[in-house]
């Protein structure tokens, strides 16, 4: 069915990846959500697809003031950009007090690290950050900025594809742009020694200029001290265990679990346990996949980490809250697990986010509103 059709190809296609709760007393907020992302998430759409707003992709994530950073970084106006990138590296509270960043889920550099992913996106940036960096070789912001860009660029010059599949010329790009990304963000972090953002980048580039499982394991180490519960530069370590970057399932699996657990129910970092189902499920042939997804034992694993996490009333939002809500309900979708995958959905009320989506065939947001249907009509 095309519903459940796989992506046939795309090794690093998954690597880049990055909420809110609703009707379970979620009480907490986090001072990097947004109130429509609250309002929309505390009310949602219960209705199903019928009422439910058209899916949109929206890199923004349906904030305004991303919205602003991200036609900043389009027309090269760093002045404009800097009180936002320069009020990232801040520590947040919760609004109860709670030290957002102890818990997992806060802006110990997390904001800073999640605008810059964003701005690493657009093109052009890689232009007017090396003027900026020629006129003023000590700033900090511009090297974060092109290191950032420059791992996202290497990316764009492989094309996400297999590694059979890339040319000699596009290996070549790719390198060349992951050694200027090692080169700037290097000097950040050595500039900036308490910033989360170099580290969470450089898990990147090492993954992609493959230096080895030392290197990754020391760079997430670095990340994890200045962010202990950040939930990219978990996604950044699970990807490394992965089977396809040199890991094994067993490896991912133990991660993915020991770091929910170690860290307080209502982190985020359960949403690791269902990325790695999907990426054992995606590495299976057809037939097995389902099979696999819909086992007593996983499905157990899979409402634990809902339910320690996206879904418990402790669960804090930040910058990005519908990635996890759109892992879990594309997972639990799948697993044929309809009233759950139903209650992330109308929580989403049509944000769409690139990931997990792009572990299917064809269309995100068809994709997206594919399953949504399927489980309203449910």
């Amino acid at each position: 069915m095309p519903l459940f059709r796989r992506r046939s190809g795309g090794e690093g296609g998954q690597d880049r990846t990055g909420r809110f709760g609703f009707g379970f007393g979620f009480g907490r907020r986090a001072a990097g959500a947004s109130a429509d992302d609250r309002d929309a998430v505390r009310s949602g759409d219960r209705s199903g697809a019928a009422g439910a707003s058209a899916p949109r992709l929206d890199p923004a994530f349906g904030d305004e003031s991303v919205r602003l950073v991200l036609r900043q970084a389009a027309a090269g106006d760093l002045p404009a950009l800097r009180p936002a990138l320069t009020a990232g590296t801040d520590t947040a509270a919760g609004t109860d007090g709670t030290d957002m960043a102890a818990r997992g889920t806060g802006t110990d550099g997390a904001d800073l690290t999640w605008l810059v992913e964003a701005i690493a996106d657009v093109p052009g940036v890689e232009e007017w950050t090396a003027r900026a960096i020629a006129d003023a070789p000590d700033d900090p912001l511009p090297l974060l900025l092109s290191g950032a860009r420059h791992v996202s660029w290497a990316w764009e010059a492989r094309s996400r594809a297999q590694a059979k599949h890339v040319t000699e010329e596009q290996w070549k790009l790719f390198h060349q742009r992951l050694d200027v990304a090692e080169e700037h963000l290097l000097e950040v972090a050595e500039r900036e020694p308490s910033w989360l953002a170099p580290w969470y980048f450089l898990q990147i580039s090492a993954r992609g200029a493959s230096l080895g499982p030392e290197v990754a394991a020391c760079r997430f180490e670095a990340a994890a001290r200045r962010a202990p519960g950040h939930l990219g530069s978990h996604r950044q370590r699970l990807q490394q265990l992965c089977a396809k970057w040199g890991g094994s399932h067993d490896a991912m699996h133990e991660f993915a679990r020991s770091a929910m657990l170690a860290a307080p129910e209502g982190s985020p970092l359960g949403e690791l346990v269902a990325l790695a189902h999907l990426e054992r499920w995606v590495d299976l042939p057809d037939g097995e996949d389902h099979a696999y997804l819909a086992d007593p034992t996983v499905l157990a694993e899979l409402q634990e980490a809902a339910f320690r996490s996206v879904l418990h009333p402790d669960f804090v939002p930040v910058r990005g809250w519908q990635e996890g809500f759109n892992t879990f309900a594309m997972v639990f979708s799948l697993a044929d697990q309809r009233k759950t995958a139903r209650l992330l959905f109308d929580a989403l009320d049509g944000q769409v986010t690139e990931s997990p989506w792009r572990y299917l065939a064809g269309d995100r947001v068809q994709a997206f509103r594919a399953h949504r249907d399927r489980c309203a009509a449910g």
